[in-house]
C-alpha cells in the first residue's frame, strides 16, 4: 500500500480507507494492482500483511457482529481435543451474513437476543463468549454438538483450576439448562 498508510493491519473497511483520504478510484486501483483484496462489499484484505492470520479474525470480517461460540470457543479455551472443521460463529436471529467465505468455513448459529448478548467478551480483533457461557451453550445444544463432546468439555472445565461453578450455574439457569447441568454434575462428580 502507499507509504502514508500502515501495512500492519490485515483488514480495512471502505469507510476507514475513505477517512484516510483514499478515493473510491484509488481503492479500486489498489484492488486492481493486487495491494488490496476485496472480501465483501465494504471490507478489504491487505495482501502485504505479514502478521499472524487467525480464522476467528477472518470469520468476523464476514460476520462483523458475530461472536465465536460452541466448539470453536471450546477449542480456544482448551476444553476439547476435537478440532472443528469450521468456525462456529453466533449472530442474533434477526441478523444476516451477506457473504460466506470459501475459507474458513463458517457454521452460523442464530441465537435469540438474550443468548446472543450474554457473556460476549473481546479478545483482540474478535469477540468470543466467556468460558462458562460456552460450556452452558454446549450443554443446551448437546444434541447438536454430540453427547461425547459435551461430556468431554464439561469434564475438562471441571478439571480447571480457575473454574467458577457459581458463574457456570448462573449462565446455565439464565440460558435454560440449569437442570441439565445439575444432572451432568451428579454423574461426573
Amino acid at each position: 500500500m502507499d507509504q502514508e498508510y500502515p501495512e500492519n493491519r490485515q483488514f480495512y473497511t471502505s469507510s476507514e480507507l475513505r477517512e484516510d483520504g483514499f478515493s473510491y478510484y484509488k481503492i479500486n486501483r489498489m484492488v486492481e494492482d493486487g495491494r488490496l483484496e476485496r472480501l465483501t462489499r465494504s471490507t478489504y484484505r491487505n495482501t502485504s500483511y505479514k502478521g499472524d492470520e487467525s480464522d476467528f479474525s477472518i470469520a468476523t470480517v464476514y460476520a462483523p457482529k458475530g461472536v465465536i461460540c460452541m466448539l470453536s470457543a471450546a477449542r480456544y479455551y482448551n476444553l476439547t481435543t476435537f478440532l472443528p472443521d469450521s468456525v462456529d460463529i453466533a449472530i442474533e436471529r434477526s441478523m444476516k451474513v451477506s457473504t460466506v467465505p470459501e475459507w474458513p468455513s463458517l457454521n452460523i448459529w442464530y441465537f435469540p437476543k438474550v443468548r446472543y448478548e450474554t457473556g460476549a467478551v473481546s479478545e483482540g480483533d474478535f469477540r468470543i463468549y466467556e468460558v462458562e457461557k460456552t460450556v452452558a451453550d454446549i450443554l443446551y445444544y448437546r444434541n447438536k454438538i454430540g453427547i461425547e463432546e459435551t461430556r468431554e468439555i464439561l469434564k475438562n472445565y471441571l478439571a480447571r483450576k480457575e473454574r467458577n461453578l457459581v458463574r457456570l450455574h448462573r449462565f446455565a439457569d439464565l440460558l435454560g439448562c440449569g437442570k441439565i447441568l445439575s444432572t451432568y454434575m451428579e454423574v461426573l462428580l
